[in-house]
């Protein structure tokens, strides 16, 4: 099967990156962008700089500050009518995964018209939107270097997964000193969305060996690197390896593809407004748990890639390690349970035959090395409660 490989035309990584953001728009002939973000970092230093820096080279920024932390289809409309009244000729994401999604949803709508739903999955969608540039400002998501995009239907509640290049920014501006001083909850639900991403990349039935280089690379920083970052957010060491671990794994699910913890975690963001990146890493040790008979040989490669396991260890004994300490990490990084989160025990037994439905319909658990049934799903999250 070939490989469909797709990048970001421009990327550009390292301290300072954001500062060129004016010198990459005008590369692309762009000079009316509308830069969308939320209302904290709206607020930031660093972002009214970014703005004087683009009006000081002659560009016409607009701003659109209304994005939410899970995108919504209502705040992908209001963002469309701002683009369309101001005539931009072009989108700048700057934030973590939903500012950023949030602008490749305007991009879309914005250039193709319908509603975001219409680009729901399956549908794919490779027809050029309008160019959008990511600054992101968080480690997790991967958004500044993918061709997804994750939005809410407010009407029916749903989490949609969009796909395609037209998704795909055209640059990434990764610049780690963005994500200093970000806080440790923050920090450990981007960082471990970022390793989830990685492994499922490599022991998605879409691997490829471009992927896998990228997932292998992400998962030695991240998992070297997270807790160092969680612990001490100015660690600039820790800090730069984790954002190009992120990006790494962002490129490489971007692809190949996210599997079941995905599918399953984007019915509980959606249900129970749970961070995305944090119920990924609810699930992420039982699903993994669920899914190495089917693939031991890959599971074992991700054990040692983070050293886990030696790189001469048998694969039983890699893939035990990779779930105990998959384990150890959200104990360290203090995951709660759906549980300890404070989800009520009969609201999460009711709505888990739905979010099974729902995982399924994503297509996302198609991919997983282990296909499951509903039941399964279903049993699953029985697991995962707590």
């Amino acid at each position: 099967m070939t490989a469909s490989i797709a990048l970001p035309r421009v990327m550009r990584v390292g301290a300072g990156a954001s500062a060129e953001l004016a010198e990459v728009l005008k590369s692309f002939d762009l000079s009316r962008p509308l830069v969308v973000t939320d209302p904290f970092v709206a607020e930031q230093p660093f972002f009214h700089g970014i703005l004087r820096e683009l009006r000081g080279s002659g560009l016409s920024p607009g701003v659109f500050s209304e994005t939410v932390p899970d995108p919504t289809t209502e705040v992908v409309e209001h963002g469309v009518r701002v683009l369309r009244e101001g005539d931009f000729d072009c989108l700048v994401g700057v934030g973590g995964g939903s500012p950023i999604d949030t602008a490749k949803a305007i991009s879309l709508v914005g250039a193709h018209g319908g509603r975001m739903r219409d680009y729901k999955a399956p549908v794919v969608t490779d027809t050029p939107a309008l160019p959008v540039v990511a600054v992101p400002t968080t480690a997790g998501s991967g958004s500044e270097s993918t061709r997804y995009s994750i939005i809410i239907d407010t009407e029916t509640d749903e989490k949609m997964l969009c796909a395609g290049a037209a998704l795909l920014p055209r640059a990434a501006l990764v610049d780690f000193e963005l994500t200093l001083g970000m806080p440790p909850r923050l920090t450990a639900d981007t960082g471990i969305d970022a390793l989830t991403h990685a492994i499922e990349a490599y022991v998605s039935r879409r691997a490829n060996p471009i992927s896998d280089g990228l997932a292998r690379e992400a998962m030695r920083l991240l998992f070297a690197h997270l807790r160092s970052a969680y612990a001490d957010p100015d660690d600039r060491v820790a800090r730069e390896a984790v954002m190009a671990g992120a990006t790494q794994a962002g490129l490489a699910f971007s692809n190949s593809s996210v599997a079941l913890v995905h599918g399953m975690s984007r019915p509980i963001g959606a249900r129970f407004k749970v961070a995305h990146g944090l119920s990924n890493a609810m699930l992420l040790p039982a699903v993994t748990e669920f899914s190495v008979p089917s693939a031991p040989e890959r599971y074992a490669d991700c054990a040692r890639a983070m050293g886990m396991a030696a790189h001469d260890s048998g694969v039983g004994e890699a893939t035990r390690a990779l779930v105990w300490e998959l384990r150890l990490l959200n104990e360290e990084l203090d995951v709660p349970t759906p549980y300890g989160y404070g989800i009520d025990a009969d609201e999460w037994w009711e709505a888990a035959p739905t979010m099974a439905e729902q995982a399924l319909a994503s297509g996302s658990p198609g991919n997983n090395p282990r296909v499951p049934t509903a039941e399964e799903i279903v049993r699953l999250y029985q697991v995962v409660y707590g």
